[in-house]
């Protein structure tokens, strides 16, 4: 118990020497100044934007699969492959056409052959025009008629999840932006394409998916890929524009402070602000892009070594702080 008190105590003093050695360094110096910088209103275009997440997908994605239970001959098409309608992508036979071939085999390649021309093989083809998005089934793998042979997309979108205060901003044409977690560097713009009606619940809380149908659709599209979106709402061509820093906010309204002509002096201007995108601020009314807008912001520097205080838990030197003129004299 003693041994449990003694620690106790101990930790006691150690926390308030760290309290009082931080008063003491903060007391020994820190500084506190102001930054000032001089900008000119700007006129340029300024918008709004949503941002979520994504999900590449295609758009129609078409399973092929063979009418009868039977055995894959041969693939004709690879993944990213580009097919038109009628285009053969796999042969197969049925379960009887298969067994009838299996046996020929043992009687020769005259019989092979007769039952091969006798019993051909069925054709799987593609219904649209489109791109091979999985063929991953091999010859002689056998197959039900549930069985997905090759997949194909006609075209990649990618499939955005809104939540649903902003779903009422969205709208059908609406600009967007697409950015792949595996290319950030690449921008792709996109059109909204399609608003479902239906929600969903994902996390507790309750989205809309909205279909984005990309300008362009790149090479290294693949599906299932992440993307962020942000999504235009609003948007104001030929604005002014001052830095998000320069507004201040006072009774419920907004100023600015501007340089004086030939003076060092400020003057306070209530302004009217429009739409940010948290970087500028839209100002509809009280200063022109002939004004000088001042921003200021304080600015905090870490005491020098010359002004840190003394911890006083920390022993002294011997002579330490005494006047060194007066031990000379000593």
């Amino acid at each position: 118990m003693k041994n449990n008190l003694r620690k106790v105590g101990i930790g006691v003093l150690v926390v308030a020497g760290l309290v009082i050695l931080k008063m003491a360094v903060f007391k020994g110096g820190g500084t506190q100044g102001e930054v000032t910088q001089i900008v000119k209103p700007a006129v340029g275009t300024i918008y709004t934007m949503i941002s979520t997440t994504g999900t590449v997908l295609p758009k129609n994605r078409l399973e092929i699969k063979p009418p009868v239970n039977g055995r894959i001959e041969s693939i004709e098409v690879k993944e990213g492959e580009r097919v038109k309608i009628g285009q053969i992508l796999a042969w197969m036979s049925s379960t009887e056409r298969a067994a009838l071939l299996d046996n020929a085999r043992g009687q020769g390649e005259e019989a092979l052959k007769y039952w091969e021309d006798a019993y051909k093989p069925i054709p799987l083809s593609a219904p649209i025009n489109g791109e091979v998005i999985v063929a991953t089934t091999q010859p002689g793998q056998t197959v039900t008629t549930t069985d997905a042979v090759v997949v194909l997309s006609d075209k990649l979108i990618v499939r955005a999840q809104v939540d649903e205060t902003d779903i009422g901003k969205i709208k059908l044409g609406q600009e967007a932006t697409i950015t792949l977690d595996a290319y950030p560097d690449t921008v792709i713009k996109a059109r909204v394409d399609h608003i479902y009606y239906e929600s969903e619940t994902s996390n507790n809380v309750t989205i809309y998916k909205v279909d984005l149908l990309p300008e362009g659709v790149p090479e290294f599209f693949r599906s299932g890929m992440n993307a962020t979106v942000d999504f235009r709402v609003e948007a104001r061509d030929k604005a002014l524009l001052i830095p998000v820093g320069a507004v201040h906010r006072e009774n419920n309204e907004s100023y600015v402070l501007l340089k004086e002509g030939g003076g060092q002096g400020l003057i306070k201007r209530i302004i009217k602000t429009g739409i940010t995108d948290d970087k500028n601020y839209e100002v509809l009314s009280g200063i022109t892009s002939d004004d000088t807008v001042v921003i200021t912001t304080k600015e905090y520097s870490l005491p020098t070594s010359g002004n840190t205080g003394s911890n006083p838990f920390l022993p002294k030197m011997p002579g330490h702080g005494k006047n060194k003129s007066s031990e000379s004299q000593k």
